[in-house]
């Protein structure tokens, strides 16, 4: 053979090597496949690039796992981290702008199931949008998400990180707080009508973590509604409001009217921001330690009471 022709030989071979090295990374990736909270698969062939979220959790937590750059929109109220607050509106979480969802062009959208309108996500799916729909109910389901968000986004070592940090920051609150003496818990959402969360709320479990009871945790509603006398008739020794953002709610010291109320006797009335709390994100654990903070002074006033 001509020592020209192995010269070629020689080059085209390694053109090859070259060739098959660079796209090694796309072949091997190949689709992904994610499956959502409801069950559903979810198929991209390649990380979505336009992301339109439908509930402000989902936002919140896309931005953890590494996705914010792939947003496209978001629904109001959408304000966590600042960066979300400039993002284009699509409606809100209960009443969806679909033709706004439309002109975004998303190849993904994540939806919430206990928020969004089931007909209303039918209908981005007959225009073939890929739909993941979202509910954690566990502090493990937040850090489950920050995973799925990252493959579905391309991002699975950010948020991989951001999963493994939560976990680590769970297992020190459970293992600080959830064997202290039980602590009777009534968690107040709202004054008119009384709401309050029920057994399949994440909230209760915060309760449980932080070694406290749900006087509500027996309901199968995830916000139910309850009288005042049924309140009352539990006698809760703590109680843990919300209201809006970082001001303690007025009403909170109406239950100073029942004196003999045993939050009230030891002084256990206390506020918690509702962002950080009803939120179902990774900020969710500052709120868990807050509450494990306030039900820890509950057992100190139970001791200096009595």
């Amino acid at each position: 053979m001509p020592e020209s022709c192995g010269r070629q030989l020689c080059f085209f071979a390694g053109l090859f090597l070259f060739v098959c090295f660079l796209f090694a990374p796309v072949v091997a990736q190949g689709e992904i496949v994610v499956r959502d909270d409801v069950g559903h698969e979810i198929r991209l062939a390649h990380p979505a690039r336009r992301i339109v979220s439908l509930a402000p959790h989902a936002t919140e937590t896309l931005y953890a796992a590494g996705a914010g750059h792939a947003l496209a929109g978001a629904v109001a109220f959408s304000d966590y981290p600042p960066a979300a607050r400039s993002l284009p509106q699509v409606g809100n979480y209960t009443r969806l702008d679909l033709e706004a969802i439309l002109n975004l062009k998303p190849d993904l959208v994540i939806a919430w199931e206990s928020g969004n309108p089931p007909a209303q996500l039918a209908k981005l799916r007959a225009f073939g949008i890929p739909v993941f729909v979202t509910q954690p109910n566990t502090m493990e389901d937040i850090a489950r998400q920050l995973e799925a968000y990252g493959r579905l986004a391309g991002t699975e070592a950010l948020a991989g990180r951001a999963a493994a940090e939560f976990r680590a920051r769970l297992a020190r609150l459970a293992a600080t707080y959830s064997g202290r003496s039980p602590v009777r818990v009534f968690y107040q959402i709202w004054k008119g009508p009384l709401f309050t969360v029920g057994k399949p709320q994440i909230i209760t479990r915060a309760i449980q973590l932080c070694g406290g009871v749900n006087i509500y945790g027996h309901l199968e509603q995830m916000a139910p509604t309850v009288s005042l006398e049924a309140v009352l008739a539990a006698d809760p020794e703590a109680i843990v409001a919300t209201g809006m953002a970082d001001a303690r709610p007025e009403w909170l010291d109406d239950w100073k009217l029942w004196p003999r109320l045993a939050a009230v006797r030891y002084g256990n009335l206390f506020h918690i921001n509702p962002d950080i709390m009803q939120r179902h994100t990774p900020r969710l654990l500052e709120g868990t330690e807050t509450l494990c903070q306030q039900l820890e002074t509950a057992r100190k006033n139970r001791q200096r009471v009595r």
